[in-house]
């Protein structure tokens, strides 16, 4: 059962997501140095607007939120006593940031003691866009003010728009998977990293399906999702839980489709 919010998770979240965009522009475009987290391995950059960014969101919990845990993706986990985790991503899409592309975003997840993510931000600071997604819906902030945001009513996945990340980090039952679905949908999007999931919400993109992400990854996307009516789960069809394999969905419809195909591969 969802633990009920017992305090304001939205005015704590635009504070550290305030503090992210702060900490983040100053090197959009302007790096001087990229640094690689596995250099035994495949590249996998990091940067110092990584660091800088989920820093400053930290010194945010620090200050209003001191007692709640903590799990980022560059200062790994703190321990908390309240039960409620904070789990932030600083840039999701570091490669689009690298490569100068308004498609990368800060990741706020709130996840409640039984482990369900329950409140989330999806900040794009270049398009000055901030979703935001829990039990009262998700709306969109920009610079003329707040919409409300439903998923569109697609329902046929022959019409949807659909996207993932990257199909080529998927396993080879996985990818044949994902080919079912793009000979399927209508439009096939890849590289949004976790803004296709933003436009899920928006109504613009009607499916995104995704697999090996961290609770970092998924924890903020979650709420985003369902607070606009749309729905999320496993590859299984099981509610979702942060991390492993994602598949969001606007409507039933289209997702009782794509799981057919999803399923077969389902971990």
């Amino acid at each position: 059962m969802t633990t009920p919010l017992d305090f304001d998770a939205a005015a704590v979240a635009d504070a550290m997501a305030d503090a992210a965009r702060a900490a983040i522009m100053p090197h959009f475009r302007a790096l001087d140095d990229i640094e690689n987290k596995q250099p035994d391995g495949a590249f996998d950059p990091v940067t110092i607007a990584d660091r800088a960014a989920e820093q400053a969101m930290r010194d945010v919990l620090a200050e209003c939120r001191p007692n709640d845990a903590i799990h980022g993706e560059e200062f790994g986990q703190q321990d908390g006593t309240t039960g409620w985790t904070w789990v932030i991503d600083p840039i999701d899409g570091t490669r689009a940031f690298v490569a100068g592309l308004p498609t990368w975003t800060t990741l706020i997840g709130l996840v409640d003691p039984a482990g369900d993510a329950i409140f989330g931000v999806i900040d794009q600071p270049v398009l000055n866009e901030r979703y935001l997604g829990g039990p009262d819906g998700t709306r969109l902030r920009t610079e003329t003010g707040e919409t409300t945001l439903r998923v569109s009513h697609c329902e046929d996945l022959r019409e949807a728009v659909i996207s993932t990340t990257d199909p080529f980090i998927m396993t080879p039952p996985e990818q044949g998977a994902w080919t079912h679905l793009r000979h399927t949908a209508r439009i096939v999007r890849y590289g949004l990293d976790a803004y296709a999931y933003a436009r899920l919400a928006g109504g613009t993109i009607d499916l995104v399906a995704e697999t090996g992400l961290a609770p970092y990854d998924a924890a903020a996307l979650i709420p985003v999702i369902r607070g606009a009516g749309g729905l999320a789960c496993d590859w299984r069809g099981n509610p979702a839980k942060p991390g492993g394999q994602l598949v969001c969905s606007a409507s039933q419809g289209i997702l009782d489709q794509a799981l057919i195909s999803l399923r077969r591969s389902a971990v």
